[in-house]
């Protein structure tokens, strides 16, 4: 059993504390706003992850801050997903569908106001991991009419549509709005 020294020690390991907390945040933020949406207290996250508040701001001084740490890793997972030489277009939407389902408190947030320049890299970091993949299925002779822009709109279509739906109908509106945008991507391919 620990001592209370050796608890304590653990319990505040200072700027070492940082990485493991952020990350901590960010997983905590999906859960929190996934459940409650955005009416959810900022402070509920600091709860969840089991880190202080003045933590919770060190990171993320507000809500959008915090939307685009999210929105961040979903970018890092599409990155390395579009990395793997075998994934397409429809592939794509999967997983975009996948992530707006646990993501739509932060789709509404970034949304709802003005032009927020601090999403500006983010998308431009998306627009490239849709280029790869444009850029691939035309090299290998498939989807030859499909252009960024189509994919950039079907998978804008495809978030709002799950931002919009009650929490208890987005796994299925995410599942018809796929098999919608699969259909229309093949019939594309196949012209």
């Amino acid at each position: 059993m620990p001592t209370p020294s050796e608890t304590a020690s653990r319990a505040n390991r200072g700027p070492a504390a940082g990485p493991s907390n952020r990350r901590a945040l960010i997983a905590a933020a999906r859960e929190v706003y996934a459940e409650a949406g955005l009416s959810a207290p900022f402070s509920q996250v600091a709860k969840r992850a089991g880190v202080g508040q003045g933590s919770l701001y060190r990171h993320f001084p507000d809500r959008t801050a915090l939307a685009l740490a999210v929105f961040d890793d979903n970018i890092l997972e599409l990155e390395a997903f579009a990395a793997e030489p075998d994934r397409t277009i429809e592939d794509l939407l999967d997983l975009v569908a996948d992530q707006a389902v646990v993501s739509t408190a932060f789709i509404e947030l970034l949304t709802s106001g003005p032009g927020e320049p601090r999403v500006v890299p983010l998308g431009l970091r998306f627009r490239e991991v849709v280029a790869r993949l444009v850029d691939r299925q035309h090299a290998a002779g498939r989807a030859a009419s499909v252009e960024i822009e189509d994919v950039l709109l079907a998978t804008e279509m495809l978030a709002f549509v799950i931002a919009r739906t009650p929490r208890e109908g987005r796994a299925d509106a995410a599942s018809r709005a796929r098999r919608l945008l699969r259909a229309a991507f093949e019939a594309t391919s196949r012209s």
